[in-house]
Parts: C-alpha cells; sequence; structure tokens
C-alpha cells in the first residue's frame, strides 16, 4: 500500500494487486512504480489512476493522516507495502517506528505524468518527458518483463547499472575510500557517505515525546546524490559492507545508510548486509577487518538516538525561551552551556579576586675557591627562615618588613648549613587520546582543537607516499582508550632498542588502561600505523602544520614504551650559624635521559624547544656539590620582591579541555565542536590563545544557570554520558531514559514560560549591575531627565542590544546609554586601534598591525582622503604578537606578477589572500600548497599549479541557468 500526498493536503490510498504474468500487465506495473517517483509540479496533475481502476481489487480512498508545510505535491511513501504477498516496511524505521522526510532530487522533480491508461501509447507518447531516467526504466521492464513470469523476487533499479562487483563497499570520505579501494582490488567498490546521509529535521516536532518519541529525518539534496550512487553500485552486487568509524557516530551513519537503502527497495533478498570496524587504515588491519563481520550495533544506536534526541529537545525548548526572554540569544547545548559555565564562572572569579600584598627577598651569594686563580662562583638562594621562623607566602606583607629584613640580613655571616641530594624518576607519558592531543597540540604547537583535528583526520585518512602506495599515517583520532596492540607494542620497543640503546627499553612492555564503562567504545590509542615511518620520511608529503602534528604523535608513541627518566636533584641551605637568618638554593638535572631522549631526536626537530639550558643547569649543579657544610659565604646582592596574588588563570582551549574531561562533560569528539559552536555564536572570543567570555554569553550563562540549574549543572551532562555508556553496554532501555530525562527537563520549561522579561532584566541586573552601571557619573542612579525614575537595565525587545534606561518608561523615556560588547569591561590583551611596526625601508612610511572586520592585516602608511594605502591580510598567521617589521614588509611585496602566460600573454600573478598564497591567471585561481614556500615559486611551477586538478574559477559561468530549490516532503 502507498499513500500518495496531493496538493490539495488529502492522501490516496492504492491497493497494489497482484499482477499475472502477462508482459502488458507487469510493464504497467513498472510504469505504476515509476509514476510513485516523479514530483508532480502541477497543483491538477493526473496520477496514474486509469490502469489501476480496471482492476476489480484495488481500493482507492481519502485519508488526511500527513500534512504539508508546502502546496506541493508529493510521492512520500509512507506506510506498509504489500508487494505480492510479501509484507515489509518501506519508509518506516525498524528501530524507532519514526518516519522519513526529505529533499526530492532535481532528476525526479522535472518528471511528468502518465495520464493514458494505455501503457503502449504512454510508452510512445511521453517517453521524451522522461529523458533517460525513463529510458533506462522502460528497456528494463520489457527486458525483465519478456524473460520472467514470475516476478517476485526480482528488484528493479531505475539507475544505469555499472560493471558488476562482488562486494559493495562504504566509507565516509572520499580520501579513504580512494586508499582502501587501492588495497581491495576490483573485487571491491569502495564509495564514501561524506557523513551523515540524513539528520533530524530542523524544525520544531521533530521529536515527538508523546508519540513514543519518535523522530522525523530529513535527507538534505546532496545526500541523494551519494544515495543515487551507492543504489548504482548495489545492482548485481552480493555483499554490503557499511564501514564507517568505529565509534558510536559511525555505526549511527551505518544505520541511516541500510534505512534509507531498505526505504527506497534498492535491498534485494540476496544481498548480504554486513558491518566492519577497524582503527587504522592500512592494508593488514582492513584485511582482519573483512575476516570477522558483525551486524550492526543496535545498542550504539539507541546511544546515538538518545544523546540526539535529548540534544534536540534541550536545544528546540531552551531557545524559544531565550528569544522571548533574551532576543537575540541563542541556546548553547547541552554540552556547549556546561562548557560557557566554565568559562563565565571563571570570569566571574576574576571580576571578583581581591589581590593580595606580598615580598620575597632573593639573595647572590659567593666565595672564593681555595687554591684557585680567583674565580668567583654566584650562588642564586631565597630567604625561607627569618627569626627562627619558617616563612610562609604572606610573612613578609608589606615594603616596611621586607626594608628591616634586609637590615639584618646585610649585617649576618653566612655558611652552608646542609646539603642534600636525592633523585627522582619520571614516569614516561601515557599514549596520546583525542584530549590529550588537543590539549598538548595547544600547548606546544599553538593549534586551535578545531584545526587539531583537522590535520589528524588527514593523517587518519591517508597520503601517498613516495613509491605510489596511499596509506594511513595514524589510527583512529577520536579516542578515549590509552591501550595499543601487541604488535604495535612489540616494533614500538624493537625501534627504541635499534635507535637508542637496550637500557631505553624497559624489560616488560608497558600497558596502559583507562576505565571506560562500554568496551567497545574503548578504541586504541592515537599513534602511527608504522613506528618505523619516521617524521623525515613524510618531510616532502605533508605541509609544515601535518609535519608538526605527526611528529608530536611518533614521539609520545615512542616515549611511552621507554624508561623513565632520572632527575638528580640538590637542595643546599645556607644561613648563620644560629640558624636565625636561612637561604635555601635548589637546583636538578638530568641523570638519565630515559624517555626524554626521543624529544632530543633529530627526528623531533620541528617540535623541539628552541630554549636549551641544559648546560647552565649543569654548571649550577656542579658548583652546589661542590659546597660543603660550613664553608662560608659572602652576601654580594640581594633584591627585594614585590608580588600580588594573582586571580586564577582564564582558560585556554587546551586546560578547557583538560577541566572538561576530569568532569566527564561530553565526548573527545565533541570538543572542537563545542569551542566552535561558542565561538560563532559570540559567546566567547579568543585572544591570545585565552577564552574570554563575551557580555552576551555571559547573560545566556546566568540564565541559564538561574533558571535551568540542573540542565547547566556539570553533573548534569557528566551522568548522562554515563548513562548513554550504559545504553551503549544495553544495560539501560533507551527510551526510558528519554522519557526520565524530559520529564524533568519540561517541567523547567513550563516554569520559565510564564517568568516575565522583567524579571529575567533583574536577575541579570542583580549579578553584573557593577559592570553595567560602571560608565555613570559618580554611579549615580537617578535618572537626570525625570528626576523621579532610577536608572535600570533592559533589554531591547527589537533586536540584540541592551541599554540603560528610566524605570519610569512609557513616562520617561529616557536612555542613558547603549551598551554594545565594547561597553562593557572586558580585561584582555588584545590590540586597539593600530600597532606600529616600524618605518618601511627607503622611505617615512609607517608599517602599522591593525584590525578590521575580516581580521588582523599590516597597512603601509596613515589613511588619508581619497587614498587608498596597501595592505595585505595576516589571516593566515596564528600569533599576531609575533609579528614584525620585517615580516609585514616581505607581506606587503604582494601580489607579485611572475611572467605571462604562453598561451594568451595575460599576466601569471602570485598573490595573498586571507587564507595564505595562490596563484591567478585571468579567472583561474590555484592554491599554494602549505608545504611551498612563496619565494620558491617560479613562472613555470606557478603554470603547473594552474594545471593541476585543485583550481577553480572565479565569478559566475556564463549562460548556466541556477538550479531550482529542492522542494521538502513529508
Amino acid at each position: 500500500m502507498i499513500q500518495l500526498q496531493k496538493s490539495w493536503l488529502s492522501t490516496t490510498t492504492v491497493n497494489f494487486p497482484t499482477p499475472s504474468t502477462s508482459s502488458a500487465q507487469a510493464l504497467r506495473y513498472f510504469m505504476m512504480k515509476l509514476q510513485f517517483r516523479v514530483l508532480q509540479t502541477s497543483s491538477n496533475a493526473n496520477l496514474l489512476h486509469s490502469p489501476l481502476s480496471t482492476s476489480d481489487n484495488v481500493k482507492c480512498c481519502k485519508c488526511s493522516q500527513l500534512k504539508l508545510r508546502r502546496a506541493r505535491v508529493s510521492c512520500t511513501t509512507t506506510t506498509n507495502r504489500e508487494k505480492f504477498g510479501q509484507s515489509y516496511v518501506l519508509f518506516n524505521s525498524s528501530t524507532d517506528g519514526s518516519r522519513s522526510a526529505f529533499t526530492v532530487p532535481v532528476y525526479l522533480r522535472d518528471g511528468l505524468s502518465i495520464s493514458t491508461a494505455d501503457p503502449n501509447n504512454a510508452i510512445g507518447r511521453r517517453l521524451t518527458s522522461y529523458g533517460n531516467l525513463g529510458k533506462r526504466f522502460f528497456s528494463k521492464a520489457k527486458k525483465m518483463a519478456s524473460k520472467h513470469d514470475n516476478m517476485i523476487n526480482e528488484d528493479l533499479s531505475v539507475d544505469k547499472s555499472p560493471p558488476k562487483k562482488q562486494q559493495a563497499k562504504k566509507r565516509e570520505s572520499v580520501t579513504k575510500a580512494k586508499v582502501i579501494q587501492g588495497y581491495l582490488g576490483d573485487m571491491f567498490e569502495v564509495l564514501p557517505s561524506y557523513g551523515h546521509v540524513r539528520d533530524l529535521a530542523g524544525r520544531s516536532g521533530s521529536v515527538r515525546p508523546d508519540d513514543d518519541f519518535k523522530m522525523v529525518w530529513e535527507v538534505p539534496s546532496t545526500a541523494w546524490t551519494h544515495l543515487k550512487s551507492i543504489k548504482v553500485a548495489l545492482s548485481g552486487a552480493e555483499n554490503l559492507i557499511l564501514a564507517s568509524d568505529p565509534d558510536r557516530e559511525g555505526e549511527a551513519i551505518a544505520w541511516h545508510i541500510m534505512e534509507m537503502l531498505q526505504q527506497q527497495d534498492a535491498l534485494s533478498e540476496d544481498i548480504t548486509i554486513t558491518r566492519v570496524v577497524f582503527h587504522e587504515i592500512t592494508e593488514q588491519s582492513i584485511k582482519s577487518a573483512l575476516r570477522a563481520p558483525r551486524e550492526i550495533d543496535v545498542n550504539l544506536v539507541h546511544a546515538y538516538l538518545t544523546r540526539r534526541a535529548l540534544d534536540y529537545l534541550i536545544g528546540f525548548n531552551v531557545s524559544p525561551l531565550l528569544w522571548r526572554k533574551l532576543p537575540g540569544c541563542q541556546s548553547a547545548g547541552r554540552v556547549q552551556s556546561a562548557a560557557l559555565a566554565l568559562i563565565c564562572d571563571r570570569e566571574m572569579e576574576v571580576d571578583e579576586f581581591q589581590p593580595q600584598e606580598y615580598w620575597t627577598v632573593d639573595a647572590q651569594m659567593n666565595r672564593k675557591e681555595q687554591g684557585s686563580s680567583g674565580e668567583d662562583f654566584s650562588i642564586s638562594a631565597h630567604l625561607t627562615q627569618f627569626d627562627s621562623k619558617k616563612l610562609t607566602q604572606f610573612s613578609i606583607s608589606s615594603h616596611t618588613e621586607a626594608k628591616e629584613i634586609e637590615k639584618k640580613i646585610n649585617q649576618a655571616d653566612f655558611q652552608i648549613i646542609s646539603s642534600k641530594k636525592n633523585k627522582m624518576r619520571k614516569n614516561s607519558p601515557t599514549p596520546y587520546i583525542t584530549s590529550t592531543l588537543q590539549q598538548d597540540a595547544a600547548n606546544k604547537l599553538h593549534f586551535t582543537a578545531t584545526y587539531t583535528m583537522k590535520l589528524a583526520q588527514k593523517l587518519y585518512e591517508g597520503v601517498e607516499l613516495s613509491d605510489g602506495k596511499a596509506v594511513g599515517l595514524i589510527t583512529y583520532t577520536r579516542t578515549d582508550g590509552l591501550h595499543i596492540s601487541d604488535d604495535a607494542v612489540t616494533d614500538i620497543r624493537s625501534l627504541v632498542v635499534e635507535r637508542y640503546g637496550h637500557g631505553f627499553a624497559p624489560e616488560n612492555a608497558r600497558k596502559y588502561f583507562k576505565k571506560v564503562k562500554n568496551a567497545q567504545e574503548a578504541h586504541e590509542a592515537i599513534r602511527p600505523t608504522d613506528i618505523r615511518r619516521l617524521p623525515s620520511m613524510v618531510v616532502g608529503l605533508l605541509d609544515e602544520d601535518s609535519l608538526k602534528l605527526y611528529t608530536l604523535i611518533w614521539s609520545r608513541t615512542v616515549a611511552c614504551q621507554m624508561e623513565p627518566a632520572t632527575i638528580e636533584q640538590i637542595q643546599v641551605d645556607i644561613g648563620t650559624a644560629d640558624e636565625y637568618i636561612m637561604f635555601r638554593s635548589t637546583c636538578s638535572r638530568v641523570d638519565f635521559l630515559g624517555y626524554q631522549a626521543v624529544f632530543k631526536d633529530v627526528e623531533t626537530k620541528a617540535i623541539q624547544d628552541k630554549e636549551n639550558n641544559g648546560e647552565d643547569r649543569e654548571k649550577a649543579f656542579k658548583i652546589l656539590a661542590a659546597l660543603k657544610p660550613g664553608d662560608p659565604l659572602h652576601l654580594n646582592e640581594m633584591e627585594l620582591k614585590q608580588h600580588h596574588t594573582q586571580p586564577p588563570p582564564r582558560y585556554s582551549e587546551a586546560s578547557l579541555v583538560k577541566k572538561l574531561e576530569e568532569l566527564g562533560i561530553g565526548r573527545p569528539s565533541t570538543y572542537a565542536s563545542t569551542m566552535k559552536v561558542l565561538q560563532d555564536r559570540k559567546y566567547v572570543i579568543v585572544k591570545s590563545r585565552v577564552l574570554y567570555p563575551e557580555f552576551r554569553g555571559r547573560m545566556v550563562s546566568a540564565f541559564l544557570c538561574h533558571y535551568f540549574s540542573e540542565v547547566t549543572d556539570y553533573s548534569f551532562t557528566a551522568d548522562m554520558e554515563t548513562e548513554l555508556d550504559n545504553v551503549s553496554a544495553g544495560l539501560t532501555e533507551w527510551k526510558g531514559l528519554l522519557r526520565d530525562y524530559w520529564t524533568r527537563f519540561s517541567s523547567y520549561c513550563e516554569r520559565v514560560s510564564g517568568v516575565h522579561i522583567h524579571e529575567v532584566e533583574k536577575m541579570l541586573e542583580k549579578i553584573f549591575g557593577n559592570y553595567i552601571f560602571a560608565s555613570l557619573p559618580e554611579h549615580n542612579r537617578a535618572c537626570p531627565s525625570c528626576m523621579q525614575g532610577t536608572l535600570i537595565f533592559k533589554v531591547s525587545r527589537y533586536g540584540a542590544g541592551y541599554f540603560i534606561g528610566c524605570d519610569q518608561h512609557p513616562k520617561c523615556k529616557y536612555i542613558a546609554k547603549t551598551l554594545d560588547e565594547d561597553d562593557v569591561p572586558q580585561n584582555n590583551n588584545s590590540i586597539e586601534g593600530k600597532k606600529v611596526l616600524g618605518l618601511y625601508p627607503g622611505s617615512s612610511e609607517q608599517v602599522l598591525l591593525k584590525s578590521g572586520p575580516y581580521g588582523y592585516y599590516v597597512q603601509l602608511g596613515e589613511d588619508r582622503k581619497q587614498y587608498l594605502p596597501k595592505r595585505a591580510s595576516v589571516s593566515h598567521i596564528k600569533d599576531v604578537d609575533s609579528i614584525t617589521l620585517e615580516d609585514a614588509v616581505e607581506l606587503l611585496q604582494y601580489p607579485v606578477a611572475l611572467g605571462n602566460h604562453p598561451k594568451d600573454g595575460q599576466p601569471v600573478v602570485l598573490k595573498l589572500a586571507k587564507v595564505g598564497f595562490s596563484i591567478r591567471h585571468r579567472r583561474t585561481i590555484a592554491s599554494v600548497p602549505k608545504n611551498l614556500k612563496p619565494n620558491e615559486i617560479t613562472l613555470e611551477k606557478a603554470l603547473e599549479l594552474l594545471s593541476g586538478k585543485d583550481v577553480r574559477r572565479s565569478g559566475r559561468p556564463k549562460n548556466k541557468p541556477k538550479d531550482k530549490e529542492a522542494v521538502e516532503t513529508i
């Protein structure tokens, strides 16, 4: 049975009779099947009823189950269809019972209906209306009708069948698909899905708590193209292997694909569907995975559906409340709200912090070495004891006290009281998981979490090596497991022995474990797929940043299987004979490098710290080690230092990721997207790698914490992740979990919906009043206009702004100040206005570093009327504070003409764009690879890049009509 939605919002229900063995009726059946694939664009279009009405078994009736948003005729099949005695669900989900909403492809939308009852006349007269689609359809229909009398087990595809393959294998990424295709050969056809093929419809009502949490899915128009490619490949295939990523999202992608193919009747009964997972893109790993196929894990799919439904319900119920109470603000989502609360709470701690003064006393002491030529040995020490009492941080709280102590120290004689040595072992670091990789990349390479994951994904998907083979360089990047396979550990230990010696490899292999409640999600740690693929071997294959990240992963993986480093420490106490005054000097040196040897290896040069103070430490250690108790020392210099306690540091991306992981909020794979959402919605701004909350973000966080305290509580999100793990393990029923959370959350929504906006304004004024009214003269809040009212904080009803106005409105319409983001006090170190880098060589023009609406840029000279100074974008430079005059002068020389094109004589220009360098010839533009320096580009190299595949053309192509907008159907 198929329901056809017509333009006047009625539904025609058609029961298909079993066709006879005659070719005419078989062909009529196929005509009807094609008919139902076509979207009628005319309000009075005729559906093919005539052939159906000739049979006594056909029943046509009206139905009003569905309603459409647009007055369009659709052909969405939404009920169980009875096909030749076989009942199966066509567009109903077999997992959650939901219906699918999707966008109809253009090639179906532009078709025309056949309104004649005679199938032969229909074919002859209207075949051209279907184009190649109809020709392929009718050609195959005639062939099958004449060859087979019984068509029960046949599967008809409207797509042209490619050469038959024995297997059809499914991956998410184009790059991964190409690499895997090279491993598997012609027996398999590997196709990418480009991520999720469908998602919850982006409108209210896509999750229905009152209807047992049924969900409405939407397929974007681009995904239909990918699904069509899969359907074509399935023609003649024996197996469909779903090989998406080995995590919860990957399992959901595989499930979505299988659901959509079933709904489109693309899976015949003789096709075997299996699911395989692998953690690295290598030939051995992929072939091992193919030898261990399994079915789709329904528990992981249920965990995905639970998370997706809960995030949807929170977002689509909180957002309307925010729009009404705080116009211009949006909900930050479940995980983003908790992250935003952390940032805003830290900002509140900074605002409320009261610094406290304290002083320290440092001294430089020396002695003349006996028997030497008069060389002085200087020793640095700090005061630890005075008046025979041990000093604490605030023991010296004023300059007066520090001066009194200084007088007594100048009158004293000092000697060595004691000397103490000890050794400590510093264990090798654990291998990388997603969160620690993001933290280290931020701290050592200054990469953002999003950029780190982007580079890591490229390394995982693979590159083409110098021998022509393509291979993945690292294992799966979204993981919270610390263990490494036994084969990989053996290879790592072997490399350690060969490269550093037997003493650097522990007797037994080191094993790392992390408590993970769902073992199916405890993936292997991030490591190179081949530890013997040294960073120097991929220098020409990777860009500079990718090479740095690969080097970081390689060095950490090697280090995790090495001996601990041994650190030798020495502590020398210096004081008066009666120990009335005591100083202490400490120093340490590396006694055994252990795992630290890998970070001094020439292979890790790309990530090594340029500052090397090892020699100075060694010299200071020897000086202290030579001192013995009783040796006299002379006070050479003393320094009194004033200090003030510092507020807790604001979060960087690295420290926020670490905090989220400690609290159990979110998943490692969500941290990068969490940061991006907060920045895209202008809740958080990043300055010098530090996260500052915008006032808009602080308002949203305060609103959610006040009215949705449970949702924004850190334990709520952490407990939710634990419950999702239980669902993944099959310990918790997913709809029961959803029902429990929704019952509590919906009560919050009902209560907040009755809150008046004035109550919200008063709440925000109470929290942020000190900063909102800081600009008022003498902090006087009396209205200067009516002299009766009081100035209060108000939220604009007609936009995203906020202002200070009189509480006697509408009698008094006085507005003291309109508040913008820049008006709210922010403690930051951003570049204000402009920064003078110096004078341009050979002229008196200043070179300026400025900030504009599209990012930072350098400019030659000041802005003048009717004069446009030369500028160059520096958006591709991560740390703008590091830009020097030499850097700016080099950037200002672009664009540079490399020469004329040999074909048309037009100039070939090297330009500096926002995202980096590019080469332009007329309308053709080619990006310059990051591993290629601009001063190395010649005309010959530019012509080579312009003739490559990765080129684009500027402007709109001539005489190319615009594609019609896709139409949504339900």
